[in-house]
C-alpha cells in the first residue's frame, strides 16, 4: 500500500518563515525518511479508507452509550491519513506547542545568530524532528490531534492499521472497529469536555518552557546525561525526566496521570463495547497485548530513550484506575473526573484510585 493512495485527506499547512526550527523542512525530511506502508492496489486502498470511515461512524453511538459522554454535533469528523499526513499534522502541532520554548531560548542567548547560521540550524533541528516523527509514524494507529492554534480532530493512520491487522493475523473488519472504539473515546473525551484540551495544552506548554535549557544550562545537562544515561534505559521514562527538578517531576507526574486516565479510559471503553459488536474482540485483545510488550533490540532502546515504555504503562495504569473507580462509585461517580482540572487524578492517585475517590467524593 502506498501512503498517498490510502489517505487523500491529509490537510495542507501554510508556509512560515524559517527560524530556529525549520518546520517545513521537518515535513520534507519526515516524508523522505518515512517507511513505505503495506502494498495494496488503488481499489483496495479506496476500500480501506471507506471502511475506516464507516468504522469510525459506527463507533459513535456505542462509545457515547458506554461512556455517557457525547460529542457535540459540530465536532470535526475523523480524518483517515497516511504516514506523511500524520507527520505533517504533528509538525504543525509541535510548532504551536514549541514556539514559547524557542522564544525563551532565543531571549536568553547573549548574541543572536546571523541569518545564515540560523537557517542552517533551523534545518538541522527540522531534520531531527522529521527523523523522529518518521520513526514514530509507522507505530501510531490513531491519534486525537490537539492541534494547538489549529483545528483539533481525530486521525486514523490507515497504513499502520492495515500493517498491524496483518501482522497480528486478526480479522480486518473487527480490528478496524476495535481501534475505532478506542480512538472515538479520545474524540469524545476532548469534545464533550470542552476545557480539557486547553488545560492539557497549557500545562504541557508551561512545563516545556520551564524545562527548556538556557545556554548556561547546556554543559551541565550534557554532564548529567553522560552520568545518568543508564538510568534512562532502565526506567523507560525518557530523557526529559533526567533534567527535571523535583517540582518539575511532580508536574510531569500530574500530566502523565491525565494521559494515563485518557488512555486507560479509552481501553476500558473499547473492551466494554467490544463483545457486543466485535465477535473476535477477545482474540484481538490477546494478540494486541502481545504486540505492546514485544519490542526488542534497537526498537526497545529507542522506546526507552523517548519515554515510550512509560507510554505503554499508561494503558495499564489508567485502565486499572478507571475500573477501580467504577467498582467503587459507578460510572456516574467516575465521570466526576471530567468536572474540572481539579477533579483530574494527580500523579500519586493514578496508582491509588481510592485516594482520588476520597478526595473527590469524600467516600471510602
Amino acid at each position: 500500500m502506498t501512503d498517498t493512495t490510502v489517505a487523500p485527506e491529509a490537510s495542507p499547512t501554510g508556509g512560515r518563515r524559517p527560524g530556529y526550527v525549520d518546520y517545513e523542512f521537518a515535513k520534507r525530511a519526515g516524508r523522505t525518511l518515512v517507511k513505505a506502508g503495506p502494498q495494496v492496489s488503488a481499489a483496495e486502498a479506496s476500500d480501506i479508507v471507506g471502511d475506516l470511515r464507516q468504522a469510525a461512524a459506527e463507533a459513535v453511538a456505542p462509545v457515547a452509550e458506554t461512556s455517557d459522554l457525547h460529542a457535540p454535533d459540530d465536532a470535526p469528523a475523523p480524518l483517515v491519513v497516511d504516514r506523511p499526513g500524520w507527520i505533517s499534522a504533528n509538525v504543525d502541532s509541535f510548532r504551536a506547542l514549541l514556539e514559547p520554548v524557542v522564544d525563551k531560548m532565543a531571549s536568553t542567548m547573549k548574541k543572536a545568530p546571523g541569518a545564515a547560521t540560523q537557517a542552517i540550524g533551523g534545518k538541522v533541528t527540522g531534520a531531527e524532528m522529521g527523523s523522529l516523527l518518521a520513526f514514530l509514524s509507522s507505530r501510531v494507529l490513531g491519534q486525537y490531534d490537539l492541534a494547538p492554534g489549529g483545528t483539533p480532530r481525530l486521525l486514523l493512520v490507515a497504513p499502520n492499521i492495515v500493517a498491524t491487522e496483518r501482522r497480528l493475523e486478526v480479522d480486518p473488519h473487527d480490528f478496524r472497529r476495535w481501534v475505532a472504539m478506542h480512538e472515538e473515546t479520545h474524540r469524545v473525551q476532548f469534545t464533550a469536555v470542552p476545557w480539557l484540551r486547553d488545560h492539557l495544552v497549557s500545562a504541557s506548554q508551561a512545563l516545556a518552557v520551564d524545562l527548556a535549557p538556557t545556554p548556561d544550562d547546556f554543559s551541565k545537562r550534557l554532564e548529567s546525561l553522560a552520568r545518568n544515561l543508564p538510568d534512562v534505559f532502565t526506567s523507560g521514562e525518557g530523557v526529559a525526566n533526567l533534567f527535571a527538578t523535583p517540582e518539575q517531576k511532580a508536574r510531569i507526574a500530574d500530566i502523565t496521570a491525565v494521559m494515563s486516565l485518557l488512555e486507560g479510559h479509552a481501553d476500558v471503553v473499547m473492551d466494554d463495547v467490544g463483545p457486543r459488536v466485535i465477535p473476535t474482540v477477545a482474540h484481538i485483545r490477546r494478540r494486541f497485548d502481545e504486540r505492546r510488550s514485544g519490542a526488542v533490540g534497537v526498537d526497545k532502546l529507542l522506546r526507552r530513550l523517548l519515554g515510550l515504555e512509560a507510554k505503554m504503562r499508561q494503558y495499564r495504569d489508567g485502565a486499572g484506575f478507571v475500573r477501580a473507580v467504577h467498582d467503587q462509585v459507578g460510572r456516574d461517580g467516575f465521570n466526576a473526573v471530567w468536572t474540572s482540572p481539579e477533579t483530574l487524578p494527580r500523579g500519586a492517585e493514578i496508582l491509588d484510585p481510592g485516594a482520588w475517590v476520597r478526595r473527590v467524593h469524600g467516600a471510602a
